[in-house]
């Protein structure tokens, strides 16, 4: 499989930091009485598994991440920090291929379903019923746009660290059906000027709350929001198990 974030993983860590102030209240509200192993799917740099392990003490974590690059400040973040490394497993290996605990107390899959086609949502919904302990849930994110629409260019993040200013932008176009790519630009500035640009792009499978539903029922899930409408959060269980 392609490393997606092989050239963007210094950009794409650090511009999603800021987006967890948000993110993370409402995830650890949702994992809330978690003791069963949690599987952190697609946890990139390891920001929503810093808050599974606050919000979920007692659980065991397997953060699965695929990209390499993306891979190794997981890694880097979660070696630097006691509390994580008698805790985190890292697998390289995607979800679907991934030597995960027979059963699971939580599966945690933010920013990440668009990576899944629709055979391979249908692999998770499975794995999800089969796995998950009674009282057991999923946690999810759903991004716009709901349906392959083009996206016009903006700009979805600024950081500045030092002397150096970091813009994240990104738009769409549609791909297929149910699908779309992102082409995203990185500029770095140093004292406001440029000093640097890439340009990225990857595919996205878009999904909105109806299908969402449709796709659950087969396999005796339902879903629930959470959190603050804006953010798209769903808690996945088996209806009161």
């Amino acid at each position: 499989m392609a490393d997606e974030y092989e050239r963007s993983a210094e950009f794409v860590d650090l511009m999603l930091a800021p987006h967890w102030a948000g993110l993370g209240p409402p995830l650890a509200a949702a994992l809330r009485g978690i003791t069963d192993p949690i599987v952190d799917v697609g946890a990139g740099g390891g920001h929503g598994t810093r808050v599974i392990a606050k919000a979920a003490p007692g659980a065991e974590i397997v953060a699965v991440e695929p990209s390499m690059a993306l891979r190794s400040i997981l890694l880097a973040r979660v070696g630097e920090a006691g509390e994580l490394r008698e805790r985190v497993t890292v697998l390289p290996e995607h979800l679907l291929a991934a030597a995960l605990p027979s059963r699971l107390g939580a599966v945690v899959a933010m920013n990440v379903l668009g990576h899944f086609d629709p055979a391979g949502r249908q692999a998770a919904w499975k794995m999800l019923a089969d796995r998950l302990v009674p009282g057991g849930r999923a946690v999810l994110n759903l991004q716009p746009p709901a349906e392959p629409a083009a996206v016009p260019e903006s700009r979805f993040a600024e950081v500045r660290i030092g002397r150096r200013r970091y813009e994240g932008w990104g738009r769409a176009e549609p791909a297929g059906p149910d699908l779309i790519t992102w082409h995203m630009t990185y500029r770095t500035y140093q004292d406001d000027r440029p000093a640097g640009e890439l340009e990225t792009r990857y595919d996205w499978w878009v999904l909105d709350e109806r299908r969402l539903k449709e796709e659950l029922g087969p396999h005796g899930l339902v879903h629930h929001r959470t959190g603050p409408a804006e953010l798209g959060m769903y808690v996945i269980d088996r209806g009161g198990a």
